[in-house]
């Protein structure tokens, strides 16, 4: 699938510019429509027992934004800008996932504490788990305009790593070389058929095949790979806190949001 339409989330953080940054790049090499959605906690001002909305804070970093976003996609022909309008974590939340909908990719920003992101600390997780859109989410270090030169796919073998890998197809495309990441309690090598797959759409594999000690959990073993191998994508199914999660008996999918270190595109 081309990607063709495109949102970012935006909000007043310090490391919202980055995440523009790498979205325009993907708006001008894919021609891609760029809608930017402004959307963070506000409490509604009070006087009494009366409350108006929108306070005057979030009404200035609203316009501030919009001026933002307009400055940053200069140049891109077909952009357009989105206030969410609320200011509770609930109805942001709520918002954010119905506009996502609409959009063949979503790019968002590794949120941690509310205070600086001014975002709901689950919004990413909440996004992935019930837009029914894959997310490419922007870690809070470091700025990242190419990705997918040397991307890496944690597969499992499962629904969710499937469809996280189709996709990221149009991301990967013309990469120097994918990297296939799994951990395995058998002999069989679970990395035969995806890689046939991926030749068919002229991608280069290369199979990495982690087997698990007590003393080294996936998750971390995954994370030491990206970084010997200079991953500038990992490509993960996201699960469900209900369902087994991904490689793990632990939260995988919430480990990686918390602690990923370059930018990370999901699919539910």
């Amino acid at each position: 699938m081309a990607l063709k339409n495109l949102m970012v989330h935006l909000s007043q953080s310090a490391r919202t510019p980055a995440r523009v940054e790498a979205a325009v790049a993907l708006a001008r090499k894919y021609n891609a429509r760029l809608v930017g959605v402004f959307g963070q906690l506000a409490d509604a001002a009070r006087v009494g027992v009366i409350s108006t909305w929108p306070p005057e804070s979030y009404a200035e970093a609203r316009e501030a934004s919009r001026d933002a976003f307009a400055a940053a996609t200069a140049g891109l022909p077909d952009v357009d800008w989105v206030d969410v309008n609320r200011g509770s974590e609930a109805l942001v939340t709520q918002r954010v996932v119905e506009i996502a909908r609409c959009f063949d990719l979503v790019v968002m920003g590794q949120y941690r504490d509310p205070a600086l992101s001014y975002a709901p600390p689950d919004l990413c997780e909440d996004v992935v788990l019930n837009s029914g859109r894959p997310v490419l989410i922007i870690p809070y270090i470091r700025t990242y305009t190419e990705l997918g030169k040397r991307p890496m796919l944690a597969w499992t073998n499962a629904r969710e790593a499937a469809r996280a890998l189709n996709d990221a197809l149009p991301l990967i495309e013309g990469c120097e070389e994918l990297v296939l990441f799994s951990s395995i309690e058998g002999e069989a090598d679970p990395h035969v058929e995806i890689a046939k797959h991926l030749a068919a759409h002229g991608i280069k594999t290369r199979s990495r095949i982690e087997v698990m000690d007590e003393q080294l959990g996936v998750m971390d073993a995954l994370l030491n790979n990206i970084s010997d191998s200079s991953i500038d994508l990992l490509v993960m199914g996201a699960h469900t806190p209900t369902r087994r999660p991904f490689m793990s008996q632990g939260t995988g999918t919430r480990f990686i949001l918390r602690h990923m270190t370059v930018p990370v595109l999901m699919s539910h």
